[in-house]
């Protein structure tokens, strides 16, 4: 039965897309349809979570938007995505940066990935 559902699953999942991780600053390109008009809106931010697998794998990126804290939840294989660019990656010890939602300015940054 699981092998019935993975193959489902397979068929609609995603390759065009970047890997991201957490701790990246991404720019995630999003359609929005505006009654019989589609645009697209440009979502700029940390992602602070990565969670789930196969078609239901999503990822949650938070931005801070005059001074006020804005996340967005993504499914990962949307067809709403159009794209998703990697401005930057961070070092990280931690899964979930849930701890950036209490921090201000500087004590926000997160230390850049040399390579």
């Amino acid at each position: 039965m699981n092998e019935m559902i993975d193959l489902l699953e397979k068929e609609h999942m995603r390759l065009d897309l970047i890997e991201t991780s957490v701790g990246d600053n991404v720019r995630v390109y999003t359609k929005i349809f505006e009654g019989d008009k589609e645009r697209i809106q440009v979502f700029e931010g940390v992602v602070i979570r990565r969670r789930g697998g196969n078609t239901r794998a999503t990822f949650t990126v938070r931005k801070v938007s005059y001074g006020i804290g804005i996340e967005k939840t993504f499914p990962m294989h949307s067809p709403l995505i159009d794209k998703i660019e990697v401005l930057s990656k961070s070092k990280v010890r931690r899964s979930r940066l849930f701890y950036l939602r209490n921090l201000r300015g500087k004590a926000a940054k997160l230390k850049e990935k040399r390579d």
